[in-house]
């Protein structure tokens, strides 16, 4: 019997305490370590995002791996329970451990198939994609907040939200604090310096000469607020004129002066040199052709310079070494939507089991309650087995909902990513070398240079594209596993 260990997460409190989730994760993992004749050796639990690296007991999980040796197996319910981030997923193949996913029927390890791995790291990437969709959401939401006048945060000083009507209302207390902030320098009299600390004396309030700073130059006082970059007309209540706002600006104005605003190249923070590491820049000659060559931070590079066309025409080979020929794309297409059928017939089978079951929980409730009424059973009895089957009918529910949240885009995601691949080197050669860049930023997470070639990073799941391409081993036929 092999040992291995269990793991399970939640993404918040709130799931937490509602109790539904880690018992269900913890008993489909058991069955399945008890099915498959696994040894659990330890159990870890986690309530908290994925999105980055150093969750508290997945970390203990690492630590646990390092000093077992035997043990070398985690049983998790899916990818994205388990990471959601490329880091612990290297993690974890470093340490050559083999991961069993009962939802998703696989079992990722160093000899897996190559077509296996490749989905799987797919698989990673879309589960990162779905915490970044979700960021975008969040976004989006407080955008469309800012377009109605409501400020999405928290406001400034002598301001507070009002959480009763979801409205931002002028504080009584802090308000007074400023207001004398802003007609101390607009007096022009009084330096940062000396408003701050006149505050402190008047008001016995502790500010920073920065913050003071960047409360003087926030237009929210006026009745306006930024956003996202954006400027937008709130619909809370001005704390001062625009005539008093408009002057402490220019008295800002009066003492800066202007900045040198810094040339922006396409390949800018891209490159690194092979030879000393580090990075690789850009200047313009004759005012017209851009170079780019090693900082020579560390002394004398043996890195030459290189213009921007020929040096795009050399990164352009990074997209050619991950091309996905045709036939071989349809291949992987077919695999990922076969995926997506499977799973769409276990989410319908499961449901409809849980859709049974609810039925006749719902029955058991009724015709206990009709008991009770004849006086069949007692008072507390009905109490109790209502109680166990209330909980068992919400937890019926919230396993239902989360089926019909099931969506299909993760895979059709890893339908992308595929495509891109296949076309990625003919659409590069179209673009101008600021669309370029984008695209390498999208392939690659790091690139040094040398004089005669390219030595790039892929990011996930590039990497393993990369790799089959150069052997050469897309069908599990031909791969050396």
């Amino acid at each position: 019997m092999r040992s291995a260990v269990i793991y399970a997460r939640v993404s918040s409190k709130d799931q937490e305490r509602e109790g539904y989730s880690i018992p269900a994760q913890l008993k489909l993992l058991r069955e399945y370590a008890q099915n498959n004749d696994f040894k659990v050796e330890r159990e870890f639990v986690d309530v908290e995002t994925a999105k980055m690296a150093g969750r508290k007991n997945f970390g203990e999980m690492v630590r646990y791996f390092e000093n077992s040796p035997v043990c070398r197996v985690v049983i998790a319910e899916k990818t994205d329970r388990l990471y959601r981030n490329l880091r612990d997923c290297l993690t974890l193949e470093d340490l050559n451990i083999e991961i069993h996913l009962p939802k998703e029927g696989q079992i990722i390890s160093r000899d897996s198939k190559s077509q296996a791995k490749l989905i799987h790291g797919i698989h990673v990437v879309l589960a990162r994609n779905y915490i970044e969709n979700l960021k975008e959401e969040v976004k989006k939401g407080m955008r469309e907040k800012a377009e109605q006048g409501i400020y999405p945060s928290r406001p400034p000083l002598g301001y507070r939200n009002n959480k009763t009507a979801h409205t931002i209302e002028i504080d009584p207390v802090k308000a007074p604090v400023a207001k004398r902030m802003f007609e101390l320098y607009a007096s022009r009299g009084l330096s940062l310096q000396l408003v701050w600390k006149t505050l402190k004396s008047e008001f016995d309030i502790a500010l920073s000469k920065s913050h003071v700073e960047k409360l003087l130059k926030n237009p929210f006082y006026a009745g306006n607020f930024y956003w996202d970059g954006i400027l937008y007309p709130g619909t809370h209540e001005p704390l001062i004129s625009r005539n008093l706002f408009d002057e402490v600006q220019a008295v800002f104005r009066g003492h800066n002066q202007p900045k040198y605003k810094k040339r922006e190249f396409a390949f800018g923070g891209l490159l690194r040199c092979a030879y000393d590491n580090c990075t690789v820049t850009a200047e313009i000659k004759k005012n017209r052709y851009i170079y780019y060559h090693c900082t020579s931070y560390r002394g004398k590079c043996a890195l030459p310079y290189f213009r921007e066309e020929e040096l795009g025409n050399r990164l352009g080979q990074i997209l050619r070494d991950i091309h996905i020929p045709d036939d071989i794309l349809t291949q992987l297409e077919q695999s990922l939507l076969h995926d997506m059928g499977r799973a769409d017939a276990r989410g319908k089978s499961e449901s409809e089991r849980l859709r049974s079951r609810l039925a006749q929980v719902r029955s058991r409730i009724e015709q206990v309650y009709l008991d009770k009424l004849d006086g069949k059973i007692t008072e507390t009895f009905w109490a109790a087995k209502s109680s166990e089957w209330n909980q068992e009918e919400q937890q019926i529910l919230l396993a239902v909902q989360g089926l019909e949240q099931q969506s299909p885009e993760r895979i059709l995601g890893g339908v992308r990513i595929l495509e891109l691949a296949n076309k990625a080197c003919f659409l590069y050669l179209k673009q101008p070398p600021a669309e370029k860049a984008k695209m390498l930023r999208i392939v690659l997470s790091n690139c040094k240079i040398n004089a005669t070639s390219v030595d790039p990073t892929y990011r996930k799941p590039f990497d393993l594209i990369f790799q089959r391409a150069r052997n050469k081993e897309w069908l599990p036929g031909l791969d050396s596993n």
